[in-house]
């Protein structure tokens, strides 16, 4: 970290782009959301929310159930524990780059 505490080389770019930031933090107070509950949340299209859920998977961020509702397909997302360490780091991040203390 530079002297001065200023340091964006911290942030971690998988959560930060604007709609995974938006997924992370509405996850971030839930157990789970549906695909639809997320979507409409973000305001996200069924594509471009497919391929950032897919990132934040990958990451290690996100986990992905794919289960039936009576005859209808449901997607549900979590955070991992991973995923959960993951926000409260970038978060303390953001905190260290306005000059507020971290959480402990």
């Amino acid at each position: 970290m530079s002297e001065s505490g200023f340091d964006t080389t911290q942030i971690d770019e998988t959560i930060h782009g604007r709609l995974r930031l938006g997924v992370m933090a509405f996850l971030s107070s839930l157990e789970s959301a549906s695909f639809a509950e997320i979507r409409q949340k973000t305001g996200a299209s069924d594509g471009n929310l497919s391929v950032h859920l897919r990132k934040l998977e990958d990451a290690g961020y996100v986990a992905i159930e794919k289960r039936f509702v009576g005859r209808k397909p449901q997607t549900r997302a979590a955070l991992t524990d991973a995923g959960r360490k993951a926000w409260l780091t970038y978060l303390d991040q953001l905190r260290q780059l306005i000059g507020d203390a971290p959480s402990a």
